[in-house]
Protein backbone atom coordinates (compact mmCIF):
# COMPACT_ATOMS: atom_id res chain seq x y z
CA UNK A 1 0.00 0.00 0.00
CA UNK A 2 1.86 3.02 -1.30
CA UNK A 3 -0.03 4.78 0.17
CA UNK A 4 2.24 7.79 0.80
CA UNK A 5 4.63 5.83 2.75
CA UNK A 6 7.14 8.90 3.17
CA UNK A 7 9.64 9.55 1.19
CA UNK A 8 12.81 10.19 -0.28
CA UNK A 9 13.67 7.32 0.40
CA UNK A 10 10.61 5.65 1.90
CA UNK A 11 7.42 5.45 -0.09
CA UNK A 12 5.46 8.72 0.16
CA UNK A 13 7.27 12.10 0.48
CA UNK A 14 7.28 12.57 -2.86
CA UNK A 15 2.96 12.08 -3.28
CA UNK A 16 2.77 14.53 -0.55
CA UNK A 17 5.55 16.95 -0.11
CA UNK A 18 3.94 20.25 -0.74
CA UNK A 19 7.39 21.75 -1.59
CA UNK A 20 8.02 19.50 -4.18
CA UNK A 21 5.00 19.31 -6.20
CA UNK A 22 5.10 22.52 -8.04
CA UNK A 23 9.39 22.22 -8.35
CA UNK A 24 11.05 20.70 -11.09
CA UNK A 25 14.45 20.28 -9.15
CA UNK A 26 17.50 18.45 -10.26
CA UNK A 27 20.61 17.70 -9.04
CA UNK A 28 22.13 20.58 -10.60
CA UNK A 29 20.55 23.01 -9.42
CA UNK A 30 20.79 22.88 -5.60
CA UNK A 31 22.80 25.74 -4.40
CA UNK A 32 24.51 25.56 -0.39
CA UNK A 33 22.07 27.33 1.89
CA UNK A 34 22.94 28.79 4.95
CA UNK A 35 19.45 27.80 6.25
CA UNK A 36 20.14 24.17 6.95
CA UNK A 37 19.53 23.31 10.75
CA UNK A 38 22.44 20.94 11.09
CA UNK A 39 26.14 21.66 8.95
CA UNK A 40 26.72 19.33 6.29
CA UNK A 41 27.99 15.71 7.27
CA UNK A 42 31.55 14.69 5.74
CA UNK A 43 30.76 11.00 7.10
CA UNK A 44 27.64 8.42 6.57
CA UNK A 45 24.83 10.00 8.35
CA UNK A 46 22.77 6.97 10.03
CA UNK A 47 18.97 6.74 10.46
CA UNK A 48 18.48 7.68 13.98
CA UNK A 49 20.95 10.62 13.97
CA UNK A 50 17.79 12.81 12.72
CA UNK A 51 20.78 15.36 11.61
CA UNK A 52 18.85 17.93 10.74
CA UNK A 53 15.37 18.36 12.36
CA UNK A 54 14.80 20.48 15.86
CA UNK A 55 15.00 18.98 18.84
CA UNK A 56 11.22 17.75 19.78
CA UNK A 57 10.79 16.65 15.79
CA UNK A 58 14.05 14.15 16.65
CA UNK A 59 12.92 13.13 19.63
CA UNK A 60 9.63 12.35 18.18
CA UNK A 61 11.08 10.50 15.73
CA UNK A 62 13.28 8.39 18.15
CA UNK A 63 10.46 7.17 19.96
CA UNK A 64 8.08 6.27 17.21
CA UNK A 65 11.13 4.17 15.60
CA UNK A 66 11.84 2.82 19.01
CA UNK A 67 8.51 2.25 20.35
CA UNK A 68 8.21 -0.30 16.74
CA UNK A 69 11.16 -1.46 17.20
CA UNK A 70 11.05 -2.67 20.57
CA UNK A 71 7.44 -4.15 19.86
CA UNK A 72 8.08 -5.91 17.14
CA UNK A 73 11.52 -6.84 17.13
CA UNK A 74 11.23 -10.57 17.27
CA UNK A 75 8.98 -10.81 14.41
CA UNK A 76 11.64 -8.48 12.14
CA UNK A 77 14.93 -9.29 10.08
CA UNK A 78 17.79 -7.21 10.40
CA UNK A 79 18.33 -4.40 8.27
CA UNK A 80 19.93 -5.98 5.01
CA UNK A 81 20.17 -2.73 2.60
CA UNK A 82 23.72 -1.83 1.55
CA UNK A 83 25.26 0.76 3.52
CA UNK A 84 25.44 3.01 0.03
CA UNK A 85 21.38 3.01 0.45
CA UNK A 86 20.90 3.42 4.10
CA UNK A 87 22.73 6.54 3.53
CA UNK A 88 23.30 8.52 0.55
CA UNK A 89 23.37 11.63 -1.15
CA UNK A 90 23.88 13.79 -4.38
CA UNK A 91 27.40 15.13 -5.77
CA UNK A 92 26.98 18.44 -4.57
CA UNK A 93 26.23 17.37 -1.15
CA UNK A 94 22.87 19.52 -1.10
CA UNK A 95 20.90 16.79 -1.09
CA UNK A 96 20.92 13.81 1.94
CA UNK A 97 18.50 11.03 2.33
CA UNK A 98 18.61 8.09 4.90
CA UNK A 99 16.38 4.50 4.37
CA UNK A 100 15.60 2.12 7.42
CA UNK A 101 13.92 -1.25 6.19
CA UNK A 102 13.09 -4.28 8.04
CA UNK A 103 11.37 -7.16 6.52
CA UNK A 104 9.06 -9.10 8.71
CA UNK A 105 9.80 -12.79 9.56
CA UNK A 106 8.14 -15.62 7.72
CA UNK A 107 5.85 -16.86 10.63
CA UNK A 108 4.71 -12.94 11.49
CA UNK A 109 2.09 -10.52 9.97
CA UNK A 110 4.78 -8.02 9.30
CA UNK A 111 5.47 -7.55 5.55
CA UNK A 112 8.03 -4.35 6.42
CA UNK A 113 8.75 -1.21 8.72
CA UNK A 114 10.05 1.22 6.49
CA UNK A 115 11.56 4.60 8.13
CA UNK A 116 13.28 7.78 6.69
CA UNK A 117 14.34 10.98 6.72
CA UNK A 118 15.21 13.00 3.13
CA UNK A 119 16.98 16.86 3.75
CA UNK A 120 17.35 19.35 0.64
CA UNK A 121 18.47 22.30 0.17
CA UNK A 122 16.03 24.28 -2.23
CA UNK A 123 17.11 26.47 -5.16
CA UNK A 124 14.21 29.14 -3.94
CA UNK A 125 16.33 29.38 -0.54
CA UNK A 126 15.82 27.13 2.53
CA UNK A 127 15.69 23.54 3.05
CA UNK A 128 13.33 20.62 2.84
CA UNK A 129 13.26 18.11 5.75
CA UNK A 130 10.94 15.30 5.54
CA UNK A 131 10.83 12.15 8.32
CA UNK A 132 8.69 9.22 8.40
CA UNK A 133 7.82 6.10 9.31
CA UNK A 134 5.42 3.24 7.81
CA UNK A 135 4.80 -0.18 8.61
CA UNK A 136 2.80 -2.52 6.10
CA UNK A 137 0.91 -5.50 7.32
CA UNK A 138 0.73 -8.94 4.78
CA UNK A 139 -1.54 -10.77 3.44
CA UNK A 140 -2.35 -12.82 6.92
CA UNK A 141 -4.25 -9.39 8.17
CA UNK A 142 -6.81 -7.46 6.93
CA UNK A 143 -5.89 -4.90 9.20
CA UNK A 144 -4.42 -1.01 8.49
CA UNK A 145 -1.34 -0.25 7.77
CA UNK A 146 0.79 2.83 9.68
CA UNK A 147 1.95 6.28 8.27
CA UNK A 148 3.70 8.98 10.30
CA UNK A 149 5.19 11.92 7.80
CA UNK A 150 6.72 15.43 8.98
CA UNK A 151 6.68 17.63 6.13
CA UNK A 152 8.73 20.70 7.26
CA UNK A 153 9.84 23.48 4.84
CA UNK A 154 10.68 26.26 6.90
CA UNK A 155 11.39 27.23 10.64
CA UNK A 156 7.24 27.98 10.74
CA UNK A 157 5.84 25.51 8.88
CA UNK A 158 5.03 21.82 8.96
CA UNK A 159 2.64 19.35 7.40
CA UNK A 160 1.52 16.39 9.28
CA UNK A 161 0.46 12.90 8.08
CA UNK A 162 -1.10 10.88 10.08
CA UNK A 163 -3.17 7.63 9.10
CA UNK A 164 -3.68 3.64 9.93
CA UNK A 165 -4.54 3.61 5.74
CA UNK A 166 -7.30 0.93 5.31
CA UNK A 167 -6.65 -2.27 3.31
CA UNK A 168 -10.33 -2.81 2.77
CA UNK A 169 -13.53 -0.73 1.33
CA UNK A 170 -15.28 0.83 4.21
CA UNK A 171 -18.42 1.25 2.63
CA UNK A 172 -18.55 -2.94 2.17
CA UNK A 173 -17.04 -3.74 5.62
CA UNK A 174 -18.84 -1.38 8.33
CA UNK A 175 -17.62 -3.74 10.89
CA UNK A 176 -14.07 -2.96 9.74
CA UNK A 177 -14.75 0.75 9.93
CA UNK A 178 -16.06 0.32 13.31
CA UNK A 179 -12.96 -1.75 14.66
CA UNK A 180 -10.20 -0.27 13.44
CA UNK A 181 -11.32 3.64 13.17
CA UNK A 182 -14.38 4.44 15.08
CA UNK A 183 -13.94 2.00 18.61
CA UNK A 184 -10.34 3.52 18.76
CA UNK A 185 -11.53 6.93 18.72
CA UNK A 186 -9.03 7.89 16.20
CA UNK A 187 -11.10 11.03 15.01
CA UNK A 188 -10.51 13.00 18.72
CA UNK A 189 -6.94 13.45 17.30
CA UNK A 190 -7.80 15.18 14.12
CA UNK A 191 -10.48 17.49 16.14
CA UNK A 192 -7.95 18.32 18.40
CA UNK A 193 -6.02 19.34 16.02
CA UNK A 194 -8.52 21.40 13.97
CA UNK A 195 -9.41 23.17 17.41
CA UNK A 196 -6.20 24.82 17.01
CA UNK A 197 -5.78 28.09 15.48
CA UNK A 198 -2.01 27.61 14.14
CA UNK A 199 -3.61 24.63 12.29
CA UNK A 200 -5.96 23.94 9.35
CA UNK A 201 -6.53 21.18 6.80
CA UNK A 202 -4.12 19.75 4.22
CA UNK A 203 -5.38 19.21 1.29
CA UNK A 204 -2.84 17.03 -1.55
CA UNK A 205 -2.73 17.54 -5.05
CA UNK A 206 -2.88 13.72 -5.35
CA UNK A 207 -6.78 12.57 -5.79
CA UNK A 208 -4.58 9.05 -5.20
CA UNK A 209 -3.74 10.26 -1.39
CA UNK A 210 -7.00 11.48 -1.09
CA UNK A 211 -8.07 8.00 -2.42
CA UNK A 212 -6.77 5.89 -0.07
CA UNK A 213 -6.49 7.58 3.21
CA UNK A 214 -8.68 6.58 6.20
CA UNK A 215 -11.55 9.05 7.42
CA UNK A 216 -10.14 9.46 10.40
CA UNK A 217 -6.56 10.56 8.66
CA UNK A 218 -4.64 13.37 10.17
CA UNK A 219 -3.59 15.86 6.98
CA UNK A 220 -2.86 19.24 8.84
CA UNK A 221 -0.66 22.13 7.65
CA UNK A 222 1.25 23.71 10.90
CA UNK A 223 2.03 27.85 10.90
CA UNK A 224 3.39 28.82 14.07
CA UNK A 225 6.59 30.70 15.30
CA UNK A 226 6.22 28.27 18.20
CA UNK A 227 6.56 24.88 16.08
CA UNK A 228 9.03 23.13 18.32
CA UNK A 229 6.71 23.73 21.12
CA UNK A 230 3.80 22.77 18.97
CA UNK A 231 5.32 19.98 18.30
CA UNK A 232 6.11 19.00 21.78
CA UNK A 233 2.69 19.77 23.25
CA UNK A 234 0.42 18.63 20.62
CA UNK A 235 2.00 16.22 17.34
CA UNK A 236 4.24 14.05 20.20
CA UNK A 237 0.78 12.54 22.26
CA UNK A 238 -1.15 12.44 19.42
CA UNK A 239 1.52 10.57 17.41
CA UNK A 240 2.07 8.36 20.44
CA UNK A 241 -1.15 7.22 20.78
CA UNK A 242 -1.67 6.78 17.00
CA UNK A 243 1.41 4.36 17.32
CA UNK A 244 0.28 2.50 20.38
CA UNK A 245 -3.05 2.04 18.61
CA UNK A 246 -1.75 0.75 15.31
CA UNK A 247 0.36 -1.62 17.39
CA UNK A 248 -2.23 -2.90 19.95
CA UNK A 249 -5.40 -3.10 17.31
CA UNK A 250 -3.61 -4.12 13.98
CA UNK A 251 -0.17 -5.37 14.65
CA UNK A 252 -1.22 -7.45 17.05
CA UNK A 253 -4.82 -7.69 16.62
CA UNK A 254 -6.58 -11.51 15.81
CA UNK A 255 -7.93 -11.79 12.28
CA UNK A 256 -9.27 -14.30 10.68
CA UNK A 257 -8.26 -13.96 6.44
CA UNK A 258 -9.90 -16.58 4.17
CA UNK A 259 -7.66 -17.78 1.25
CA UNK A 260 -9.52 -15.28 -1.19
CA UNK A 261 -9.52 -12.78 0.34
CA UNK A 262 -5.50 -12.96 0.89
CA UNK A 263 -5.56 -13.20 -2.34
CA UNK A 264 -6.70 -9.47 -3.09
CA UNK A 265 -4.90 -8.34 0.14
CA UNK A 266 -1.89 -9.58 -2.24
CA UNK A 267 -3.02 -8.41 -5.44
CA UNK A 268 -4.15 -4.64 -3.62
CA UNK A 269 -0.83 -4.43 -1.56
CA UNK A 270 1.53 -5.40 -4.86
CA UNK A 271 -0.34 -2.81 -6.89
CA UNK A 272 0.54 -0.20 -4.16
CA UNK A 273 3.81 -0.64 -3.71
CA UNK A 274 4.10 -1.50 -7.34
CA UNK A 275 3.09 2.37 -8.09
CA UNK A 276 5.21 3.73 -5.38
CA UNK A 277 8.65 2.26 -6.65
CA UNK A 278 7.72 2.66 -10.67
CA UNK A 279 5.54 5.72 -10.50
CA UNK A 280 6.72 7.34 -7.51
CA UNK A 281 10.94 6.47 -6.51
CA UNK A 282 11.37 6.07 -9.84
CA UNK A 283 10.86 9.36 -11.29
CA UNK A 284 11.73 11.65 -8.03
CA UNK A 285 14.90 10.17 -6.97
CA UNK A 286 17.16 11.08 -10.08
CA UNK A 287 15.94 14.38 -10.25
CA UNK A 288 16.93 14.63 -6.42
CA UNK A 289 20.42 12.45 -6.33
CA UNK A 290 21.26 11.91 -10.09
CA UNK A 291 20.52 8.43 -11.88
CA UNK A 292 23.14 6.39 -10.81
CA UNK A 293 22.30 6.84 -6.97
CA UNK A 294 18.61 6.10 -8.13
CA UNK A 295 19.15 2.90 -9.79
CA UNK A 296 20.97 1.73 -6.50
CA UNK A 297 18.50 2.74 -4.34
CA UNK A 298 15.66 1.52 -6.57
CA UNK A 299 16.96 -2.05 -6.91
CA UNK A 300 17.96 -2.24 -3.24
CA UNK A 301 14.06 -1.63 -2.14
CA UNK A 302 12.66 -3.81 -4.75
CA UNK A 303 14.32 -6.40 -3.88
CA UNK A 304 12.45 -6.29 -0.51
CA UNK A 305 9.10 -5.07 -1.43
Amino acid sequence: MAIMAAIASSPSFFYSSPSLQNSSLSPSRFSCSASSSQPHHGGRTGFMDFPYVSGPHKDLMVDLVSTVENRLDSFLNPCSLPPDVQSYQNETGTAHAAIHLRSGVQSSLIDFMLGSWLHCELPSGGALNITSLSAYLNSSTDAPNLLVELIQSSPTSMVLILDLPPRKDLVLNPDYLKTFYEDTHLDQHRQHLEKLSEVRPYFSSSLYIRSVVSPTAILMRIETERLEEMIQTHVTPIAKDVLKTWLDVCAFGERTVGETEKAYLRKRDDMSKSKTIEIDLGSNLPRLFGQETANRVLEALREVF
